[in-house]
């Protein structure tokens, strides 16, 4: 999955940024359907992984990839969502940490060189994936390129928080760990000073609506949002802002997968 980031220059690690979200991922029942709309929306170019093959479509920006799609077949009990991915130093103790404090493994950790991934859900269900090895080429050129942050919606983010820092090892005492506070009614994560993740309470424990239930928002930039929502719905998606010169909205794609695009600033 981050092989290919040899190409780009500097490589990273994932031990250097333990715990901070650096990969997001897509699963959708239709590759060419999902590559057409977010090359639309998102003005992302796409190509074949070549580490994974080619049901996994690697997005990028300027040259930098910045998101993975994979298809799934259609009577597969698989989800079609977006789904974060955190840096950890090991794949194997991180699956082991967060079995013992009561998630769920879904997939792994399988190999995919130059690195290890696992598809992990955390105690109230929230879906998240683990990846150990080379990252994205400079992980601040990604973070520039890809999600402003990502989001937990749960049921308790005091009770979230607590496992992900056992299992992702966030306020560790190791100066490379990212750092964890509570502000603005939510807790926030912080990776080298920036603003990576936010966990927010109120999400309904085994709601019926997948909106509802615990999940990971993914939060991606764009110059316009209002552009961005505009090219959703000729698209064959939806989108819901909260007026003109909102500088944030809500969009599926046509196969349901539901992201957040938000201004990019300047800073």
């Amino acid at each position: 999955m981050k092989s290919d980031a040899a190409l780009h220059g500097e490589v990273t690690a994932s031990h250097s940024v333990f715990g901070a979200p650096c990969w997001a991922s897509l699963t959708t029942r239709d590759l060419r359907a999902a590559e057409d709309f977010y090359r639309a929306v998102m003005g992302w170019e796409w190509r074949t992984s070549s580490t994974v093959g080619d049901q996994y479509r690697v997005a990028s920006v300027h040259g930098v990839p910045v998101a993975g799609v994979s298809e799934v077949n259609f009577g597969v009990n698989t989800a079609v969502a977006w789904t974060p991915y955190f840096a950890v130093a090991s794949a194997d103790e991180t699956v082991s940490r967060s079995q013992e404090r009561g998630g769920t493994t879904a997939v792994g950790p399988i190999s995919f060189p130059p690195g290890r991934a696992a598809l992990l859900a955390d105690r109230d269900g929230a879906v998240f994936g683990i990846w150990e090895g080379e990252l994205v080429a400079g992980w601040e050129e990604w973070r520039r390129a890809a999600p402003v942050f990502v989001r937990l919606h749960t049921r308790d983010a005091f009770d979230a928080a607590i496992f992900y820092a056992e299992v992702l090892e966030w306020a560790s005492s190791d100066p490379r760990s990212c750092e964890v506070r509570y502000e603005d009614n939510e807790v926030v994560l912080r990776s080298r000073g920036d603003v990576v993740a936010r966990i927010h309470s109120g999400a309904v424990e085994a709601a019926p609506d997948p909106t509802i239930r615990p999940h990971w928002q993914i939060h991606f930039t764009v110059d316009d949002v209002e552009a961005a929502a505009r090219a959703a719905r000729a698209h064959g998606g939806t989108a819901h802002q909260q007026g003109l010169g909102s500088t944030e909205a809500i969009l599926t794609d046509p196969d349901g997968a539901r992201f957040f695009v938000t201004t990019r600033t300047t800073d």
